[in-house]
């Protein structure tokens, strides 16, 4: 299994909201602007919470019809026995594979039962319900909806990739998310990422000083802007290498 950051950097990143963390990504140049970052169909259940960070544990979901008998579905149990394969503390993302969204994906039962074996949130492309339950738990969960039943809910598989939001997850990716959406860290970045962020916000808050100063000027905040550049032109010259 690979290595995951650790509880100190993961915590660095959570500091930070999510546009931060997909401002600071475009520093290293690893992938295109506009990629990495789900879509606005998948929207936090609950704005309020703090930005939730880990590592995907991915899956596949139905709830239109039962499962069909003698095939193989992946359970909860497998599942949560899969976290140990996860490099860091997990964030359930389901793919609902119904079109339309048949039913909910999730409630209070299976997202306490998740938290309880260290699971950080959850994210589905498909419907959520028991809000109400869910946020009391303090569960971070991202949906495309919601949904008062469960319908015939099931696993189908269980650590397989999955399209979620516009994007492909892989088990083990690593996802940052708030209430402006979910982001992939590249994994290759992430250590250096988490090193980083804070002198990327101080660098913004060059220019956030002046604007919210006594005397801003439209001369101020050009130089404010030239010296902004140029603490973000030696932050990314020195992580590019």
């Amino acid at each position: 299994m690979r290595e995951g950051l650790s509880a100190e950097k993961l915590e660095e990143l959570r500091k930070y909201d999510t546009p931060t963390i997909c401002n600071a990504i475009e520093i290293f140049d690893v992938q295109p602007r506009n990629a990495g970052y789900m879509n606005q169909s998948i929207s936090a259940c609950f704005p309020e919470m703090p930005p939730m960070v880990g590592y995907a544990s991915t899956a596949t979901w139905r709830a239109d019809a039962p499962p069909l008998d003698g095939r193989e579905y992946g359970s909860m149990d497998r599942q949560i026995e899969s976290f140990e394969d996860i490099p860091g503390p997990p964030v359930i993302v389901f793919q609902d594979l119904d079109e339309p969204t048949a039913a909910a994906s999730f409630g209070e039962v299976m997202c306490t039962t998740y938290k309880t074996f260290g699971a950080a949130g959850l994210v589905t492309s498909g419907a959520a319900r028991d809000l109400d339950q869910v946020r009391t738990i303090d569960f971070p969960a991202f949906s495309n909806g919601v949904n008062p039943s469960h319908g015939y809910g099931h696993i189908v598989d269980i650590n397989i990739p999955v399209h979620v939001g516009g994007v492909t997850i892989l088990s083990g990716d690593l996802l940052h998310g708030d209430c402006n959406g979910v982001t992939t860290i590249p994994n290759a970045i992430a250590t250096d990422l988490a090193d980083i962020v804070a002198e990327f916000v101080a660098a913004e808050e060059i220019v956030l000083n002046h604007l919210n100063g006594d005397n801003p000027s439209v001369k101020g905040f050009g130089e404010a802007r030239k010296e902004y550049k140029g603490v973000v032109d030696k932050l990314t010259e020195r992580v590019r290498g």
